[in-house]
């Protein structure tokens, strides 16, 4: 009898101290939570309740303020004279100087006028395809045939530039070219007025079934039940896009319309550069290609700087004209 019972005691005695340990660090875990809460409350009490908020969104904040802010500095070589020597914190303050001397460039008037002409062409054409095409996609009524379509418009996005110039010299390509051959023995992009519709053909072709993703998904909100009252008062497929579907995307029509006129003057170096040609260079240089060759191989960096920084002045001005308009005719506005 006495010989069983000192085991169970020890088993009682265990459990007993098992117990305890649990509930210690329950109470030091509640303790600790007590902690943080009151901490909580205390910052609440001090800066408001979305404090956490902000402390969430900090990584991007300062993600944003190093590589996009930060920059900025040297924005300064636009009216300082750049010396290697006393790098970007040096130089003698010029004010205007480089800003003058574009403008009095002979190369002015030509790279602003190609910039604005292959950009404008690019600026409404790949604005007004991307709605075309985003009307036609939704009235297509099979779902299997409506994503094969959307897919194999938007997969052209994916390929790089470098690519899509490659092929685009293939296709020109005046012996073997698909389309080349047809154009007699020199190739379209030697010609310079031949320049500006390959751009932003070529350019609607890679991104239109991209762009017109955000309209498709505007258009996915729009209620069945007006589609349904629609055709019982006799509507046919064109007046439905005309009285359904437009006024739907109208909204984002003009916020788009507002991001996109930021960019006017900003034709992409990359296809630019890439598709440049000795025979093409005067319809062809454009304001990126211009700063590269002043900036880059003729290391004139303040002067380069100064060209860059009037390009962005001109696209922020269209920008908050654009969004001013758009603001007052149809009370849509991105600030």
């Amino acid at each position: 009898m006495t010989d069983t019972s000192i085991p169970m005691r020890n088993v009682s005695m265990h459990r007993d101290a098992a117990y305890a340990d649990v509930a210690k660090s329950g109470n030091e875990l509640q303790d600790h939570r007590s902690l943080f809460a009151r901490l909580g409350a205390r910052i609440d009490a001090l800066v408001g309740p979305k404090w956490r908020l902000w402390v969430l969104s900090f990584p991007c904040l300062a993600f944003v303020a190093l590589f996009a802010y930060v920059p900025m500095y040297g924005l300064r070589l636009a009216f300082f004279d750049f010396n290697p020597r006393e790098g970007i914190t040096g130089g003698k303050f010029v004010g205007l100087k480089y800003f003058a001397k574009f403008v009095s460039s002979p190369m002015f008037g030509q790279v602003l006028s190609n910039t604005i002409r292959i950009s404008l062409w690019t600026l409404v054409m790949s604005f007004i395809v991307p709605i075309f095409l985003a009307l036609l996609i939704n009235q297509i009524g099979s779902a299997k045939v409506k994503n094969f379509v959307q897919t194999i418009t938007y997969m052209p996005h994916f390929i790089s530039t470098v690519v899509i110039v490659a092929m685009i010299n293939i296709f020109l390509s005046p012996k073997s070219g698909i389309l080349g051959r047809f154009f007699g023995d020199v190739s379209l992009l030697s010609n310079p007025d031949m320049f500006t519709p390959i751009y932003w053909i070529s350019d609607i072709w890679q991104h239109m079934g991209w762009d017109c993703i955000i309209y498709l998904a505007a258009l996915s909100s729009v209620d069945l039940a007006l589609y349904e009252a629609a055709k019982i008062d006799g509507a046919g497929r064109l007046q439905l896009i005309r009285y359904v579907d437009i006024p739907t995307i109208m909204p984002t029509i003009g916020i788009m319309l507002i991001l996109k006129m930021g960019g006017v003057l900003s034709v992409g170096f990359e296809k630019v550069f890439l598709m440049q040609t000795a025979l093409n260079l005067s319809s062809s240089e454009v304001i990126s290609t211009y700063v590269y060759r002043i900036g880059i191989l003729g290391n004139q960096f303040s002067y380069s700087t100064a060209i860059g920084l009037f390009n962005t002045l001109v696209n922020f001005f269209f920008l908050i004209l654009a969004n001013f308009i758009s603001k007052k005719a149809s009370d849509t506005s991105i600030f």
